[in-house]
C-alpha cells in the first residue's frame, strides 16, 4: 500500500508529465482520472504554495481560515551536541544516582547536581506517548560540551532553544517513512536538534496534541510537507479549525495519553518500569498459561479503546475542518501504537496465529529478562523498582534494601551459562527457582513446559543461543549484562556491569579454572575408567571414548582462554567509569567479552 506522502510524490510525477505532454504547457479540461483542473489563486492558498491540484475545495477552505498553528503556539529547535558519543547515553547505561527525571527548569535541574537528564532525539512511529530513553550530559548547564565547543573538539554544537529546557512540551518524529507521529513529553527533558517541541497553552497541551495526532492533520501535511523531513515552518503554517473544542479533544487526549503511558512503562526499557506485568498480583495465576491470557486480554482490551478513542479524536477535528467528505475517522490496527498489540509491533503482513505466536514468545522473553535482573539484583521479586543500579554495589547493598528476599541476588556477580549442570547458580538452575518462587511449586513443570513452547526450544539452550543476542537488542547495544565467552563459547559467565569491581574478572577467572580442572577433568576420569571397564558394553566405551576427546579439545580452548585472555585482564584490575558509557567501557575487556558489532574493541 502507498503511504499517503507517497502518494502525493507519485500524484506530483502525473502531473509533470501531463504538464510536459500538454500543448500549452498547462492543464486542459480533461475526463481521464488522473487530470485535474485547479484554479492558481486557489495554490496560493497554502503555504509555500505547492501546486495541490488534487486538493478539495474543503482543503483549500481549511487553508484559507484566518487562524494558522502559529498564533496559538511557538515551536522550537533544541541543542545539537557536536559529539554525540561524548554528550549521550542510554539512560541504563549509567548510575542512576547520576540521573535526573523530572526537573522542570534549568534552575531545578543545576539544583539537583545531577549529571544525565533525558534527552529528546525523536525516534520511531509512535503517538502520544513514550520513545523515553536517551540521555544527556547537562551538569551545570552543559558545561562539558559548552568547554568542549570552546576548544574546536564537538563542532556543529549548538546551543538551541535553551530556554525551553526541562517544561512540558510536545514532540515529534521529525525524519519519518511513514506517517507522522506526536507525543506528550513530561517536564525534565532536554530537547534536542531532531526533537523539537511544540510550545503551547499549559491548559491547551492535550488538545493539540489531539489535533497534530488526527488524521486530518496528516493531510494538510500532504501539502505541506511531501518529503520525509517534517520542519517547523510546514508545521507553523497549518490551520487551525474556527471552532476549537479544547475540552473535548482534551479529555480524549488524556485517556490516549495515560494508555501510552501504561504501556510504555510496562517493559524494563523504560526508567520508570516497576515491575513485570505478568507477576502482578492483578494478573498472576499459580498456571502461567492462565496468566498470560488475563495479560492478553487486558491488552487487548487497551488497543481496542485506543482505536476507539483515536476515531473518536479523528472524528472532533474532521468535523471541525469541515471535511466529512474527505476523511474517515477509521484508524487500522497496525496504527495503534502500543507495543502491547501485535499489529504495530510486527506489521499486517502476517497471519493472527503468527501475531500472537510472536508476541507470546516476545513476552516470555521478557520474562526472562526480568529474571535475570532478578537474579542480579537490578530488581527483585519483593519490592518494585531498580534495586541495584550504582555503580559497585554490592550484595550487602541489595541485603539492606531486602533483608530476607524471596528470591536472593546472586552473591558474587558472575553467573555461569554452560551446557549443563556444572554450577548450581547456573543461569538456568536461576531461573528453574525463579519460575518456582514466582509461580508456585505446584504447577512448575507445566509452566516451564509453557515458557520453552513460547520461545521454540529448551530454556537452557535459549540461554546458550538467543538470550545474549536478545539482550543486546533490547537495550540497544548497549548491553547491561556482560557475556565472558570463550572462542567456541564452551564457557561462559554472565556480570551485571553496574555491580562490576576490578576484582569481578578474577572471580570470573575462578569459575573458569573450577569448571575447567576440577569439573571437567573429573568428568574425564570418570570417562576414562568407563572405556576401559569390563563392565561397560561396547557401545558405553564408544560413547566415553567420543566424549573425552570432545573434552580435550574444550579443555585446549579454554587453556588457552585462561593464559592469552582471562588471567592477564584479571591482573589488570581493569577500572570502568560507568558515565562513560558501554561504547566506552566494553572494548576494555577485549577478547574475553562476546564480540558485538559495533561495540567491541
Amino acid at each position: 500500500m502507498i503511504g499517503s506522502r507517497s502518494a502525493h510524490r507519485l500524484r506530483s510525477r502525473i502531473w509533470r508529465k501531463m504538464m510536459s505532454n500538454s500543448p500549452n504547457n498547462r492543464t486542459q479540461p480533461v475526463t481521464d482520472k488522473y487530470f485535474f483542473q485547479a484554479s492558481a489563486a486557489e495554490f496560493k492558498k497554502i503555504p509555500g504554495c505547492p501546486i495541490a491540484y488534487w486538493a478539495s475545495a474543503s482543503i483549500y477552505s481549511a487553508f484559507d481560515c484566518a487562524k494558522r498553528i502559529s498564533d496559538m503556539t511557538s515551536l522550537h529547535r533544541g541543542i545539537s551536541t557536536g559529539n554525540t558519543d561524548l554528550f549521550a547515553r542510554v539512560w541504563h547505561e549509567v548510575p542512576i544516582e547520576n540521573l535526573c527525571i523530572g526537573a522542570n527548569s534549568v534552575e531545578s535541574a543545576r539544583l539537583s547536581g545531577a549529571r544525565w537528564f533525558p534527552y529528546n532525539r525523536g525516534g520511531s512511529f509512535r503517538k502520544w506517548y513514550g520513545l523515553g530513553i536517551d540521555i544527556l550530559d547537562y551538569e551545570n548547564d552543559g558545561r562539558r560540551m559548552v568547554e568542549a565547543a570552546k576548544k574546536g573538539e564537538s563542532p556543529g554544537f549548538r546551543h538551541d532553544g535553551s530556554a525551553e529546557y526541562f517544561l512540558p512540551t510536545i514532540t515529534w518524529t521529525a525524519l519519518t517513512a511513514g506517517k507522522p507521529s506526536f507525543r506528550l513529553l513530561e517536564a525534565g527533558y532536554i530537547l534536542g536538534h531532531k526533537g523539537s517541541s511544540i510550545k503551547t497553552p499549559d491548559s491547551g497541551r492535550l488538545a493539540f496534541l489531539s489535533l497534530f495526532n488526527s488524521n486530518t492533520f496528516e493531510r494538510f501535511l500532504e501539502y505541506t510537507s511531501p518529503t520525509l523531513d517534517i520542519n517547523i515552518s510546514q508545521l507553523s503554517s497549518l490551520p487551525l479549525p474556527d471552532n476549537f473544542d479544547f475540552s473535548q479533544s482534551g479529555n480524549v487526549a488524556i485517556k490516549l495519553v495515560n494508555l501510552g503511558k501504561t504501556d510504555w512503562n510496562s517493559y524494563e526499557t523504560s526508567w520508570d518500569f516497576i515491575n513485570l506485568p505478568l507477576i502482578r498480583p492483578e494478573c498472576r495465576q499459580p498456571k502461567l498459561h492462565l496468566t498470560y491470557q488475563k495479560l492478553r486480554a487486558v491488552w487487548r482490551e487497551m488497543t481496542l479503546e485506543m482505536q476507539r478513542l483515536e476515531e473518536e479524536n479523528n472524528r472532533i477535528f474532521i468535523e471541525a475542518y469541515s471535511l466529512q467528505d474527505e476523511l474517515t475517522p477509521e484508524v487500522p490496527l497496525d496504527e495503534i501504537t502500543l507495543t502491547c498489540n501485535p499489529h504495530y509491533q510486527y506489521g499486517n503482513s502476517k497471519s493472527e496465529d503468527e501475531l500472537e505466536a510472536l508476541l507470546l514468545a516476545d513476552t516470555m522473553r521478557d520474562l526472562v529478562s526480568y529474571a535475570v535482573g532478578c537474579m542480579f539484583g537490578r530488581y527483585a521479586l519483593d519490592k518494585p523498582g531498580l534495586i541495584l543500579a550504582n555503580q559497585g554495589e554490592t550484595i550487602e547493598d541489595y541485603l539492606k534494601k531486602i533483608p530476607e528476599p524471596s528470591f536472593p541476588a546472586d552473591e558474587d556477580n558472575v553467573i555461569p551459562m554452560l551446557d549443563g549442570d556444572w554450577f548450581t547458580d547456573d543461569i538456568t538452575e536461576r531461573f528453574r527457582e525463579f519460575l518456582r518462587i514466582a509461580f508456585g511449586e505446584e504447577h512448575y513443570e507445566e509452566n516451564l513446559r509453557f515458557v520453552e513452547q513460547a520461545l521454540g526450544k529448551d530454556i537452557r539452550k535459549y540461554f546458550l543461543k538467543d538470550f545474549y543476542n536478545d539482550h543486546v537488542r533490547r537495550y540497544k547495544k548497549r548491553p547491561i549484562y556482560w557475556l565472558f565467552s570463550s572462542p567456541k563459547g564452551s564457557f561462559n559467565a554472565l556480570i551485571y556491569m553496574h555491580r562490576y569491581q576490578p576484582h569481578t574478572v578474577g572471580t570470573v577467572l575462578e569459575y573458569l579454572r573450577d569448571f575447567k580442572d576440577e569439573k571437567l577433568k573429573a568428568r574425564k576420569n570418570h570417562l576414562e575408567a568407563l572405556s576401559i571397564s569390563a563392565g561397560a558394553s561396547q557401545g558405553e566405551k564408544t560413547k566415553a571414548l567420543k566424549e573425552i576427546e570432545k573434552i580435550n579439545k574444550t579443555l585446549a580452548e579454554l587453556d588457552d582462554y585462561e593464559r592469552d585472555v582471562l588471567y592477564p585482564l584479571a591482573t589488570e584490575q581493569v577500572e570502568i567509569d560507568l558515565d562513560d558509557g558501554v561504547k566506552t567501557n566494553y572494548p576494555k575487556f577485549g577478547e574475553a567479552l562476546k564480540k558485538i558489532t559495533g561495540l567491541s574493541g
